[in-house]
Parts: C-alpha cells; structure tokens; sequence
C-alpha cells in the first residue's frame, strides 16, 4: 500500500485508533514476512460504528440521494479500483498469500461487481398494484433495510465485501463492515476510497479485529437491521441464533462440499483440464470449489491417473513467484485442520495418490500444503462428508445417471455443482436435480455480477450478486392510497 493509505479503523467518517491502542501485526502466509500493523479494534469500537451506521441512516444523508446519483457514485468506486488495480492487487496477495495473477483477477471481478449495481441501483423503484378501484393507488416500493453488518472472510476479501457493500450503498444503507482479522488491507483500501470520493460521514464504517469481539455485536446489536456472512457453518449457526432475538434479517454463505460429476461422453481433456481448476484453483481456498470428484465407471481409472500425474506436477510458490502455479493455505493453524482432515481421509480408507505434504525445503516458512487426490473414497468417509477447505479433491465412481445424482445430493451443503457431459439431455435432466445454488454444465468456476449466488441446505440463506442481491439489501413496503375517503358504515351509529 502507498505510504499514504491509512492503516486505522474507519468510523464516522474519521480514520481512528483502537479504544485501547492495541494492534495486530499481519504476516504473509507465503513466508511469514510482515504486510502491516493494524489496529485491534474492540466491542466498544464496533458498537461507536454501530451508532454513527445507524446516525447517517436515519439522518438520511445518503437515503435521501436519487438512486441514479448513488449508482453513479458505485460507477466512481469502479472507476477508482481499475486506476488502482496494482495496488489493490498487490495488498491482496500479500494478505492471502495467493498468487499476483489471481489477485488482479480478482480485482477485475470486484471491478464488474460495482460496476453492475451501479447501472441497476435506479432500475426497479416499484410498481402499482391494480387495486380494481378507480379511487385507490395502490403502490409497493422499496427501500433500504437500515444498518447493515458485514463479516467478510479471508479467502476473497475484497471480492466478498464488495458482493455487500456495493448493493448496499446501491439501496441506500449504511454498514459496518469487518473484514477476516488476517486480511485486512484490501478492506482498508475500498473504505480510503469511499472516503475519498466523499460518501458521506457514518454511512460506511470500518472494524478490525477478532470475530468472537469484534465481529459478535453485529449480529447482536438490535441497531444493526441486518447481518451479512461469508465464512464457515459453525460460525454461521452462531451469528443466526445471535441475530434471532432482535428478528434481523441474515444472509449467510456458509461454504460447500461441491459435486463435479463427470460422465463417460465428457470432452475428456477440458473435463480433466477442469477437474485441476475445480479443485486447486487458489489452493483450494474457494467455497465453490470441485472437491468431490464423481466419475462414471468407465473413465474412472484413467482420468484419475491423469489427475494425479498432473496434481502432481504443480508448482507451490509465493504472490510473486512467476514460476508459482499455486499459493499457501492462510495460517498454520488452516494448515494443521486441512492436514488433520487428509489423515483421517487415509484413516477411513481413502487411498492417497498425490500430495498430503508441506512441500520441500525452499516452502519451509510458508504454510504450504500440495495438491491431494484422494482415491476409493465412500460416501461416509469424513473427507468427502466435511469441508476440508484445503487443495483435496476426492475421488467416488459411479454407474448410472441415477446414481450420479444421489451421490452428488448426498452432502448437507448445496453450493454449486458441475455437469459434464456431451448429451444435452443428459445434462439438463443432471443439472435440474441437483440441490445447490450454482450448476456450471462443461465448465467450472465461472460466475457473473447479474447472476444469483448463493447455496442450498447448509450452504445458506440468501442471494448475493444479480438483482436479489440487490433486495436483500432492500425492505418492500406497500402503500395503499384512497383518493376518495368515505365512510365506511361498517359499524352502524347508533345515535
């Protein structure tokens, strides 16, 4: 980051220090060098965001603003991010030690997801509502849901806060946002934009800080309308039995456990081409990604030949190792659960044809763990029940469609899915059945700002990107007009 970027919490409308002066020191998890120290933020701090969120709000300082100037406002915030994309990028891959070329991909991403909400946030205002009476204008509108908490996680940081912040400003909201503890920067960095494209004081806030302190008044707090969570089940199910006494709306993405069923007609090379992406892309550090692998009888042993040799030919490096194919899990701590997973994989009867190592010498101070395959795995096995959340892929066969469907439902989560086959039916019957939120048929990974995103089951509540997006963001509100007040004569004057 320039030396000029602030490094602080953000709250109404001032960069500030902690209540207490306390900091964190944030580590690459490449090679443990130092990114930057930041401060650590308490409840108290969170609950000052919460009130100068929930101030702008109701002073209407940016409600009252035509939706057409605020989306010309989210069309600046793009704007601003593409003439800093090197420094956004580079902040990103420092953070999440994920390679350079992944995080300016994931810049553009976040570029596309502004610039969509900025060209809708005037689109829908309502609609009148045929009332069958001359005399009634009957008319529902929308508007924003209030003071909107934000828990974004540490595997797309930028990425996932943009999917809230920029359809809540679009609506009209104001929010505190806290970004994952470990990766910080790229948060700090689009709040020093909104700063400085002059959104007005209290309506965005910023908290840093650990989620069990910083994060839990968010979804307490009755001031705060709705809550928005990217991370894990467990920590989903906490901030939904918190918010539930004060009946605030919750949106959770809580992950998945990804079927990538591979039928014998599939283009075997782009199939296998995109079994690697669905599984390792980004270490494997993707809540979508193709960690069970369902294959048909047929091409079973081949294709998962293929995928071990070429599994284990990629490379593990660091941000801005150009020979590097793909990067470090986040912590040692996330290394130890991902390596504790496989062993009890193994333990199960799983069989391993490649990785389950931390590399070699040269990946000693970085929290690497090499792409695995695991081979013979059943149903029950706790590497394909759980989501290991690491660069695994899991092996399981099949021999019918049938079969195939009941195997890929067979999970509690319901993220997204992939179909690979070249018959068209085949394809349409499989991906109607299939119980989760994204089906990508002969391709993996691929998802557009204009497109719904969001799970099934255990994978969550809500929609983020496409126009729900937008309406979670939004409370509905109808109003009922009579132009021609009468009496009723309901209840008869007595006198």
């Amino acid at each position: 980051m320039s030396d000029n970027t602030p490094t602080s919490l953000y709250i109404d409308g001032a960069w500030v220090a902690s209540s207490t002066g306390e900091t964190r020191t944030i580590t690459c998890p490449a090679d443990g060098s130092t990114v930057g120290v930041v401060p650590e933020a308490t409840a108290a701090d969170t609950e000052k965001a919460i009130a100068a969120a929930k101030r702008a709000f109701e002073s209407r300082v940016w409600v009252d603003v035509p939706a057409g100037q605020r989306g010309d406002f989210l069309l600046d915030v793009a704007d601003a991010i593409r003439d800093r994309k090197d420094e956004f990028a580079r902040a990103e891959a420092l953070d999440t030690g994920k390679r350079l070329v992944e995080a300016e991909g994931d810049m553009d991403d976040i570029i596309s997801c502004f610039r969509y909400y900025g060209k809708i946030a005037d689109s829908n205002p309502g609609r009148l509502v045929d009332a069958a009476d001359g005399s009634v204008i009957s008319r529902v509108v929308y508007e924003p849901v209030g003071v909107c908490g934000m828990i974004t996680p540490w595997n797309f940081p930028l990425l996932q806060a943009s999917w809230k912040i920029a359809p809540a400003l679009a609506a009209g909201n104001s929010f505190v946002i806290k970004p994952a503890e470990l990766t910080p920067h790229t948060t700090i960095l689009i709040i020093d934009v909104l700063d400085k494209l002059g959104l007005p004081a209290g309506v965005a806030n910023l908290v840093l800080g650990a989620g069990y302190t910083v994060g839990a008044p968010l979804s307490l707090h009755p001031d705060v309308d709705l809550v928005s969570f990217t991370g894990g089940l467990v920590t989903g199910r906490k901030i939904a039995e918190s918010a539930a006494p004060s009946v605030k709306k919750v949106a959770l993405e809580l992950g998945g456990k990804n079927p990538n069923v591979i039928f014998a007609d599939a283009d075997f090379d782009a199939a296998l081409d995109n079994a690697l992406n669905a599984g390792f892309t980004d270490s494997g550090l993707v809540c979508s990604a193709g960690t069970r692998l369902i294959i048909q009888e047929e091409i079973a042993e081949k294709f998962v030949d293929e995928l071990t040799r070429l599994a284990g030919d990629i490379v593990m490096g660091g941000p801005f190792d150009e020979k590097s194919e793909t990067g470090p899990l986040i912590s040692k701590e996330h290394r130890d659960k991902v390596t504790d997973y496989v062993n009890r994989g193994i333990e199960a009867g799983a069989r391993l044809r490649t990785g389950a190592h931390w590399g070699g010498e040269e990946h000693e101070q970085g929290y690497f763990y090499a792409p695995t395959v695991l081979d013979n795995c059943t149903a029950d096995n706790p590497a394909v029940v759980e989501e290991g959340f690491g660069p695994v892929i899991t092996v399981e066969t099949f021999r019918t469609e049938e079969e195939a469907i009941e195997i890929a439902n067979n999970t509690e989560y319901g993220l997204a899915g992939a179909v690979w086959t070249s018959d068209a039916g085949t394809a349409n019957r499989v991906s109607r059945r299939l119980r989760h939120g994204t089906i990508w048929v002969n391709d993996y990974h691929p998802y557009l700002p204009q497109a719904e995103w969001g799970g099934f089951k255990m994978s969550g509540n809500g929609r983020e990107l496409g126009p729900a997006g937008l309406n979670e963001y939004r409370e509905a509100k109808h109003i009922y007009e009579n132009t021609q007040p009468a009496v009723t004569g309901w209840f008869p004057r007595k006198n």
